[in-house]
């Protein structure tokens, strides 16, 4: 079989339970994500599945690394800021391999299209690590119909050339994308030339408009958070409008015949914000409960997948970047060994599964947190938890006076997982766009 194009869908700040088939209530308008639900029928869906960070930029560092984000100075900010434009420091080094760079060096097309958020030109950027192509945002958070960022500055790029686009941005993307796929399939009827595209929507992240609120982005220019806009009516057709959209790209490919042998892996970079579902879990962005870490994954792939398959492998971001990698049939090179593990096993049988620790650290209120089969070790603000998950994915049953010794065992093998990490730096910062002041604690 030849090698499988590669699609790589990441929503932003989608909730655990706002898809429907993750048990996402209808809309008012009915289904929010038909196209997504079908990719999980007619696919993988994994229920146990983690994003690396519960805040954007780091995730984005291990998802493109297939490493932990912890090993890279710029992971430490949680996350990136705007503001950090013309940095040195902060952002995705230019020598570090990469999982579009060594799909590049085996032939494959790459591109991103939507948010990088891993560093600024000239120092950084999608170009400098391993894209051929690159249209969207660098910062974490632009207005859907300005393309500026929180700082005010525009933040719509081709290539490293800031480019003016009239639009509502999720459909600009969507476009964008199914245009890429359209200029593939007639790339691969000249020669095998498998294609690898990132599509990094920044949908359903604030502010919150749909595609008929162009009048809304003057009144949240100067506080893109919107901290007084939005309802879950508005974030649900946000999620929609991406969906469409992801629709659009796989009739594309279905057109030119090739869906069958494209791996399309669809998660989020973190739990969900204020408005999403994460039901049952508790927490969201920014948290090391499960609300702000466990994320969908669904992976469709044809000619590999079978249909309706469902697994509870634990995994987590760059255990996605790796399995592309073995798909591929490409090696990680040797000076910068893997953290991420392979899922092709489970791609292939989902009722596979291996044991896959996990493990997390925020320097936001001291987060730690591992998870090991149904067992998961918590601490946050100083406080320990020990929590049987598929009992108790509430996180309300603290059992850890009555398994001393399981938590003891745990604490330490954490300890000992992070004893192989650089420490958090100093100078890291912690962002939060706003507080109980704004809103009651989740």
């Amino acid at each position: 079989m030849k090698r499988p194009n590669i699609i790589f869908i990441v929503a932003d700040d989608l909730g655990y339970a706002d898809l429907g088939c993750y048990g996402g209530r209808d809309a008012v308008f009915g289904p929010v994500s038909p196209v997504l639900d079908g990719l999980a029928a007619n696919g993988l869906k994994l229920t146990q599945g983690y994003s690396n960070s519960p805040v954007c930029s780091p995730t984005r560092f291990a998802m493109i690394t297939a490493r932990y984000q912890y090993r890279l100075r710029g992971a430490a900010e949680e996350p990136i800021r705007s503001s950090s434009r013309g940095s040195t420091t902060l952002g995705l080094p230019t020598d570090h391999p990469t999982l579009p760079s060594l799909l590049k060096a085996s032939g494959y097309q790459t591109a991103l299209i939507g948010k990088w958020h891993l560093g600024y030109p000239p120092s950084f950027g999608p170009l400098r690590s391993g894209y051929d192509e690159f249209f969207g945002p660098m910062s974490g958070g632009v207005d859907y119909f300005t393309h500026c960022d929180s700082t005010g500055a525009h933040d719509l790029w081709f290539g490293e050339e800031d480019k003016k686009e009239e639009g509502y941005l999720t459909d600009i993307l969507s476009k964008r994308a199914v245009d890429y796929v359209e200029r593939m399939a007639v790339k691969q009827k000249q020669e095998e030339a498998p294609f690898f595209l990132s599509l990094h929507y920044t949908a359903p992240h604030w502010p919150w408009e749909t595609r008929d609120d162009a009048e809304k982005a003057p009144l949240v220019k100067d506080n893109l958070f919107d901290l007084a806009g939005g309802n879950i009516h508005v974030y649900r057709r946000m999620i929609h409008h991406m969906d469409e959209g992801i629709g659009w790209i796989m009739a594309a490919l279905q057109k030119h015949g090739m869906a069958d042998n494209t791996l399309v892996v669809f998660t989020s970079d973190n739990g969900g914000e204020r408005f999403s579902d994460n039901w049952p879990l508790v927490g969201g962005k920014m948290d090391l409960t499960e609300g702000g870490i466990r994320v969908p994954w669904i992976a469709h792939w044809p000619a590999v997948i079978a249909k309706g398959g469902e697994s509870k492998q634990l995994c987590m971001t760059m255990d996605w970047s790796a399995t592309m990698l073995d798909a591929a049939g490409v090696q990680a090179d040797a000076d910068y060994p893997l953290d991420g593990v392979s899922l092709m096993p489970v791609l292939k049988d989902a009722k596979h599964s291996f044991r896959r620790p996990l493990h997390w650290r925020m320097n936001h209120r001291g987060q730690e947190a591992m998870r090991d089969g149904d067992w998961k070790y918590l601490k946050v603000d100083g406080n320990e938890y020990l929590f049987n998950i598929p009992a108790d994915e509430r996180e309300r049953a603290n059992l850890g006076k009555k398994e001393p010794e399981r938590l003891a065992a745990m604490r330490a093998d954490w300890a000992a997982w992070n004893a192989t990490m650089p420490g958090i730096p100093e100078d890291a910062t912690v962002s939060l766009g706003y507080s109980v002041k704004d809103m009651p604690q989740r």
